[in-house]
């Protein structure tokens, strides 16, 4: 049995999920997709010298959490795809509250010692409580770029830094490597972000970034730097918030790659995935071919981008 078998095997043997159909569904349907970030803590726990086994309350708890946060972003998106449309939205938010506590519970009930479940606890409910307030600063759709990375600290590296800090609580780590680890953590956060938006802004069809009017990191570059084709990439976006037009999408993310937004977005991943390295470098862990696989995974797809521009014909627009 896997690891994550091993946390849905778990989640479904607590009383509330037992006698709560709904919750039982949707943490099946979840879980079974198997979401590479539940998996860090199991990482983590492997790196400083602990088991997979002893991480899996970890990988129940962030399936819970990570849950929780996608059903209320969702609802604030107004996302088509959202479980709200099939359950409804008073439904989806007691749902999206339940599973927070249930984050909380399975790590109450791990067989780590008492000390160690207490930190765990703490550090899972403060990144949630972290992550609420980062969800309201996003309901106001950052503006400028120092708007967007306080949005992001808040919102995106806390989960992260939680994930990691949790996973090396459980191995055993000491309170000082895990919480170098959680800071660790916090950096993989942001690149994950900008990862998601290079994605988001790049897909076909439209994302929801294009067509809600939400500022991703490439869109903010794009909307307030000053090029020739500024105006009309500004056009451009308020006709995709109309109705979703491949070939004004093509345009427009023609602009985010001529115009350097695409560019920006990747050395900003890639300075932080230099720091990231020379963190774990610096770790005293027993492990580190894991983590170090986790950055690779990550920056491998950017690669392959970032090569493709440095072809001529993505340069800077200057004329």
């Amino acid at each position: 049995m896997d690891v994550y078998d091993l946390a849905s095997e778990r989640l479904s043997g607590l009383a509330i999920t037992q006698a709560w159909p709904e919750m039982q569904a949707v943490l099946k349907r979840v879980i079974a997709k198997k979401d590479r970030h539940w998996r860090i803590p199991v990482v983590v726990c492997e790196a400083v010298g602990g088991s997979p086994e002893q991480a899996i309350p970890a990988l129940a708890a962030l399936a819970c959490l990570h849950t929780s946060i996608l059903l209320i972003d969702d609802m604030l998106d107004a996302d088509p795809r959202g479980e709200y449309h099939r359950l409804g939205a008073p439904a989806v938010a007691n749902l999206a509250a339940a599973l927070q506590a249930v984050s909380l519970e399975v790590l109450a009930q791990s067989e780590a010692p008492q000390p160690t479940r207490l930190a765990s606890l703490q550090s899972l409910n403060r990144a949630a409580l972290i992550i609420a307030g980062g969800q309201q600063l996003d309901t106001q759709n950052p503006a400028d770029e120092i708007a967007y990375w306080q949005v992001v600290k808040m919102k995106s590296s806390p989960f992260f830094g939680a994930a990691v800090h949790v996973g090396a609580l459980l191995g055993g780590a000491s309170v000082e490597i895990a919480e170098a680890l959680r800071q660790w953590g916090n950096l993989y956060g942001e690149m994950i972000q900008i990862h998601d938006d290079l994605n988001d802004a790049m897909a076909v069809p439209a994302n929801p970034d294009w067509t809600l009017g939400r500022t991703s990191l490439p869109i903010l570059f794009a909307q307030n730097v000053e090029y020739p084709a500024r105006e009309q990439f500004l056009e451009l976006r308020r006709q995709l918030q109309s109705g979703p037009d491949s070939e004004v999408l093509t345009e427009a993310q023609t602009i985010l790659l001529r115009c350097g937004a695409v560019s920006y977005s990747i050395e900003e991943l890639f300075s932080r995935h230099r720091t990231a390295q020379e963190w774990i470098n610096d770790l005293r862990v027993p492990q580190r071919a894991g983590l170090e696989l986790l950055l690779e995974d990550l920056i491998e797809p950017v690669n392959k981008l970032f090569a493709t521009l440095s072809q001529p014909e993505y340069s800077l627009i200057s004329e």
